[in-house]
């Protein structure tokens, strides 16, 4: 057969040379290391306007797959960023609120003024320990105290003798009364010149041996003293009170200027929100409690200490629970938290075990989260892990839209731990950046009505970038700066080239690089090692080539052995010959980070009826959507061609053979109709050409994916046959700027072994694949004679006759 050289594709096509010297590309040691971040001038415009408008929902979420630089240019472009003129980086404490323990107060002071605070706080509470004490037990306040103490001994003395002189005038004797392991005073009537209970003369009188009258006269005393007695006992303990209260304020006037002149001078150094508060209860406290800052033997000391919830520090209460200490920050905190879990996002609260087995908590047992310490900067996170993890993506939106955030004593997994501790909330002032891929930013757009309230900025990262002088100047640069920072070998011009071609073999583009820069990192290092391996002193392009082939080598398993298959006719192809209704069609196979392709037979079988198409794999419920669209658009373009004089009456089955995994995609759909014409027409098809292309109604071959996978595919199936020099590919002439073959299809093609077509209509890849002319429909709707288009019209109306006679003929039966 005649070559057809209208359609092949010249070789100078099949792949983007690079020519280090007319593209100015230099050794990695004859050029700065590139510093900036290349090809995402979207991405960085867009992170700007979020990290400098400072609203609220201005936050960012950065869209991009894993290799595009998403993390490294946040992390740059955060680093570069200096604290704006007036803005002041804050401590965060956390302190007991006196009036509310399970409500602590957070204070906020200026960077470095908490870390003082709290030593401050922690110096006068000490300060006072010494003090007080001293001052207690000093000459003047002892006087004072033992006046008052003998004052009070002095008026209950009296009370006594008062009393105690009217029970005698009364002839009866203050005694004291056994009562089990109590002791109580009681008064008892004087009898023959002794006390005698009042139940031993009740007694008495009851046998006649005491005189009623006397008796009656006797209890109504003793009822009356009783009640005299209560009166006394009442007024000693209402003295009681009276010492201690005087004794108090006696305390409190000559501590007072003490604890006040402390606390003034904490108010006159320190500034922040409601400290004037807390230092008033603070100094209140102190007063209400000058006992506990008397000295005191161990043994108390114990004791107090097991009722309090931090044993370690009776005076706790008086502590500073410093949670972020920005005092030697020079920039915007910068927090990249890589486990987001609950904990870690926004803080705990522990809980302690005391003596006596109980679980306790307190401010000081506030720990802070991720969303803390990176308040009044920056918080990175991974989208992924913030969603997986229970309870911290609800929180972060609610944070986020409330503008505060609280510590919350929150398990998702053991709720029994929570505490009644509920810290006073802080207000929030950062920026928070989610890092994500695009399937997880849609599902958050399309499901999560709160997701673009408090996520309003996008900042899309490209796979691609545009393959222009500078691009490649960067990417030379960039190769510079991975053998810097990873000590790899240098690399000369021809390997920097190298990488180009490989940027453009990831991008799927001539005119278009990959910035997924952690695969080109990787190629980097693989071909150092194999350059290392050679005793070569720099990488050149055969060891990059090397590193490419190795990887292939490593991870094509499947794909060599759907080969094996193949060659031993498990999976059936014909890389030669003819055959009717019969095509191999292209797929391509994902597997894991590799992709590649494989021929795949379709055949088609017409027979009449009225059924148009069947698509078997959508029969068998193996058909994508795509593909089944595919089908349809097949319907309409056959019944553009043959459908205008009469209905399109066939049954024309389509199918994959031997696949059984489903099929999807419309890159087929020129392939399956190629197959239906050739059923029809009953011409033989080129089995030593394999198709791709997908199509619309106006029988236009569009461009299709993997078109350099699928060549490589069908050309590995004739390579382990044997070439027989007419072997070819038909890709849609659209995708021509993608192709960016490997070398050893290159070179086989220059040797003329191997050719790729390329087309844009059906009727060019009939006449490739048939050597007939497809046709042109003529003024009556009819084509020409010989041309495959008349003869698949022929056979169509020999079925409608058919099938008009065997109707005629049924229903006549009937």
């Amino acid at each position: 057969m005649e070559p057809l050289m209208e359609f092949e594709i010249p070789v100078d096509q099949l792949r983007w040379r690079c020519r280090a010297e007319s593209e100015d590309i230099c050794s990695t040691g004859d050029i700065e290391p590139c510093g900036e971040i290349i090809g995402q001038e979207r991405a960085l415009d867009a992170i700007k306007l979020g990290l400098q408008i400072q609203q609220p929902g201005y936050n960012v979420f950065v869209v991009g797959y894993t290799g595009t630089g998403r993390t490294t240019t946040i992390k740059k472009m955060l680093e570069e960023l200096e604290l704006e003129d007036g803005k002041v980086l804050k401590d965060l404490c956390y302190v007991n609120n006196f009036e509310n323990p399970d409500r602590p107060r957070s204070l906020q002071f200026p960077a470095g003024q908490g870390a003082k605070f709290r030593r401050e706080m922690k110096r006068i509470v000490e300060h006072l320990r010494e003090t007080i004490p001293g001052m207690m037990e000093s000459d003047e306040l002892r006087s004072r105290r033992k006046m008052i103490i003998e004052e009070f001994e002095e008026k209950q003395k009296d009370l006594i003798r008062n009393f105690e002189k009217g029970v005698k005038e009364k002839d009866f004797a203050m005694t004291q009364v056994q009562m089990g392991q109590m002791i109580r005073p009681d008064v008892n009537p004087i009898i023959s010149g002794k006390p005698t209970p009042l139940a031993e003369l009740e007694a008495k009188t009851e046998a006649g041996e005491f005189p009623k009258e006397r008796y009656d006269l006797i209890k109504a005393t003793y009822d009356e003293l009783s009640e005299d007695m209560v009166q006394v006992f009442k007024q000693t303990r209402e003295n009681q009170k009276l010492l201690s209260d005087r004794l108090e304020r006696l305390h409190k006037d000559a501590i007072s200027p003490v604890v006040s002149e402390n606390i003034t001078a904490l108010r006159t150094e320190f500034t922040a929100t409601g400290l004037d508060d807390y230092l008033s209860e603070v100094q209140e406290s102190i007063i209400k409690n000058l006992d506990r800052f008397q000295r005191r033997d161990e043994s108390q000391d114990q004791e107090d200490s097991t009722s309090q919830p931090n044993p370690s520090d009776q005076f706790f209460e008086y502590s500073v629970n410093l949670l972020v200490d920005n005092g030697k920050a020079t920039t915007k905190p910068i927090i990249t938290e890589i486990n987001p879990n609950f904990k870690n996002i926004f803080g705990s609260i522990e809980r302690v075990v005391d003596r006596q087995g109980f679980g306790r908590t307190d401010f000081t047992r506030i720990k802070p989260g991720a969303l803390h310490c990176a308040n009044g900067g920056y918080l990175v996170l991974d989208a992924y892990d913030t969603l997986i993890e229970p309870g911290v993506w609800q929180g972060l939106k609610r944070t986020l839209r409330s503008g505060k955030f609280e510590i919350q004593a929150y398990d998702p997994y053991f709720m029994s731990g929570s505490s009644a501790l509920k810290p006073e909330p802080v207000e929030l002032d950062l920026k928070v950046i989610l890092i994500g891929m695009p399937e997880i930013y849609n599902l958050l757009f399309n499901l999560d009505t709160d997701f673009t309230k408090v996520f309003k900025v996008k900042a899309n990262f490209d796979t691609v970038m545009d393959r222009s002088k500078d691009n490649i100047f960067r990417y030379n640069a960039f190769a510079s700066k991975m053998v810097e920072e990873h000590h790899l070998l240098p690399f000369d011009k021809d390997g920097i080239a190298a990488l180009i071609e490989y940027g453009m073999r990831l991008a799927g583009r001539q005119d278009k690089l990959s910035t997924r820069f952690n695969l080109i990192t990787d190629v980097m290092r693989e071909a150092s090692y194999w350059a290392q391996q050679d005793g070569s002193g720099s990488v050149r392009e055969k060891h990059v080539d090397n590193a490419i082939d190795q990887w292939i080598r490593r991870v094509s398993l499947v794909e060599d052995k759907i080969g094996e298959m193949i060659e031993q006719g498990i999976i059936l192809i014909d890389s030669d010959g003819t055959a009717i209704g019969q095509i191999n069609g292209l797929s391509v196979y994902s597997v894991g980070e590799y992709s590649f392709g494989k021929p795949t037979r379709i055949t088609a079988k017409t027979s009449m009826g009225t059924k148009g198409i069947i698509n078997v794999e959508k029969e068998a419920q193996l058909s994508g959507a795509t593909h089944s669209k595919g089908v349809l658009i097949i319907s309409g373009y056959l019944q553009s061609k043959f459908a205008q004089k009469r209905p399109l009456s066939m049954n024309a089955n389509l199918c994959f053979e031997q696949s059984y995994g489903g099929v999807d995609g419309d890159s087929a759909s020129s392939t399956e109709i190629y197959a239906i014409l050739s059923s029809l027409a009953e011409v033989p098809i080129r089995q030593d050409i394999a198709v791709t292309g997908s199509v619309n109604q106006n029988g236009v071959i569009q461009a299709i994916g993997g078109v350099n996978q699928k060549i490589e595919g069908f050309f590995g199936v004739c390579k382990d046959r044997g070439f027989t020099g007419s072997q070819a590919v038909m890709i849609p002439e659209s995708n021509k700027s993608d192709l960016m073959l490997r070398k050893e299809v290159i070179k086989t093609v220059e040797e003329g072994k191997f050719h790729i077509y390329a087309v844009k209509t059906i009727e060019e890849g009939i006449k490739i694949l048939t050597g007939m002319e497809a046709g042109v429909m003529q003024a009556d709707g009819s084509y020409p004679n010989g041309t495959l288009f008349n003869l698949a019209e022929a056979k169509l109306e020999k079925y409608a006759e058919a099938y008009r006679k065997y109707t005629a003929s049924a229903n006549d039966a009937k």
